[in-house]
């Protein structure tokens, strides 16, 4: 499949964007069928296409580096795969979180920090399509598919992040403006985004709770006042922009809103439901990369005479990692499943996520064991994977709040039952 937007479009047309197909009549009781639509299997063979000729030969030198990838991002954007969830009357493909998920764990199988800087665009999107107003979508998303431009999602302060009612950034109406006041860290794609959305405090009063005091913003990179910080030198997915972002003064027009005022905080986790879900596939792209690299090191490499895959214990290393994927990957397509048929995700996004962050990282550092002293080495790419792992245990909440959440809602099932 040649990479051409308008091929893209024209298979669009013809074919149901439906994640899984079932082959089975209405009146039988089948069970669950995990066979994907041919749909989806063409998404997924398109991703995995782009992800071997345009993220692959690059990731190396993008680590070393830390350059913002802005030559795959406008590739993407050029082949239409980078705004997958834009509803499709402002230009988008308007693609099921599902089939969202597929292409992310084949982007992040190639360099989960390609795949964050567009995947972090995807999350700055997500509150404007999910609360914005027609005109706001037409503005905001529509700009973002005429144009290879990224958006980014500012809520996480150097003192708030776990816990977003701790903000302290804060907005105050004057007339028919609000003036922002604050500081954000750890901003994915904040030195590279042409506009933000913003979390800020509205209501003054302490004890007003999290969901009435809180407003979300639209806010242009061009708004005066409005001042990225240096980009932090992070321990992996080094090519991704993350800063902190300054707010002094930063005059938002009304209509830049969402909703309206105390709607914030209900946006921002609603957010994070849809979100999260593709984090988790994209820790499993990870981990199957480390599954893939340290099988092929186990049969090339030898020790006492016979590869060291025929060692039983490199050999119950790679069943291991084989085991935590495939349970992990099931997890995600669960919880995209359960986005796309309108149903509340928390609890499905977070044991995605939490599983599979945690599956990444265990996966990264059984395959640097299988390398022995060339995995410790940045001659071989696990190195960089496992550097690149960890952060799947923190961003987008930490795997404690995934499990909080998970503990959370066991709880409220028992007691109503």
């Amino acid at each position: 499949m040649s990479f051409s937007k308008q091929v893209l479009r024209s298979f669009l047309r013809k074919n149901s964007l439906k994640p899984l197909c079932r082959k089975y009549s209405e009146s039988t009781n089948p069970g669950i069928c995990f066979t994907l639509s041919d749909a989806s299997r063409e998404y997924q063979e398109l991703a995995r296409k782009f992800t071997r000729e345009e993220i692959i030969p690059r990731a190396a030198e993008l680590d070393k580096t830390g350059a913002y990838p802005w030559e795959i991002i406008k590739k993407a954007h050029e082949i239409g795969i980078l705004n997958l969830h834009i509803p499709t009357e402002l230009g988008g493909l308007d693609f099921s979180t599902f089939d969202g998920c597929l292409l992310a764990e084949e982007f992040a199988y190639g360099c989960s920090g390609v795949k964050t800087a567009m995947e972090a665009s995807t999350l700055g999107q997500t509150p404007v399509y999910i609360a914005g107003n027609p005109e706001q979508k037409k503005k905001y998303l529509g700009r973002l598919v005429e144009e290879p431009l990224v958006a980014a999602y500012c809520v996480t302060e150097p003192n708030a992040g776990s816990d977003v009612s701790a903000i302290k950034t804060k907005a105050e109406k004057k007339g028919d403006e609000y003036i922002l006041n604050g500081q954000k860290m750890w901003i994915t794609n904040g030195g590279v985004a042409n506009w933000y959305f913003v979390l800020a405090r509205t209501d003054p009063d302490p004890k007003t709770p999290a969901s009435k005091a809180f407003t979300g913003f639209i806010v242009e990179r061009d708004f005066p006042g409005v001042t990225p910080g240096r980009k932090e030198i992070n321990m992996g997915q080094r090519c991704s922009d993350t800063r902190g972002i300054t707010f002094e003064d930063v005059r938002i027009p009304k209509e830049n809103v969402l909703v309206g005022e105390g709607a914030g905080f209900k946006i921002a986790m609603s957010t994070f439901d849809k979100t999260r879900t593709p984090v988790a596939a994209g820790a499993v792209g990870v981990a199957q990369r480390c599954l893939d690299e340290a099988t092929k090191y186990a049969l090339e490499r030898k020790a006492f005479g016979v590869p060291i895959v025929k060692h039983q214990a490199v050999a119950f290393l790679l069943a291991d990692m084989a085991i935590g994927i495939e349970s992990s990957r099931l997890a995600y397509y669960k919880a995209a499943y359960e986005v796309d048929k309108g149903g509340r995700n928390s609890y499905f996004a977070s044991i995605a996520k939490a599983l599979a962050s945690d599956v990444a990282n265990k996966c990264a550092t059984d395959a640097v064991q299988i390398f022995g002293g060339n995995g410790f080495n940045t001659e071989y790419p696990v190195e960089k994977l496992m550097r690149d792992a960890k952060i799947y245990q923190i961003y987008e909440g930490t795997s404690q709040i995934q499990r909080l959440i998970i503990s959370r809602a066991i709880v409220d099932k028992a007691m109503n039952q």
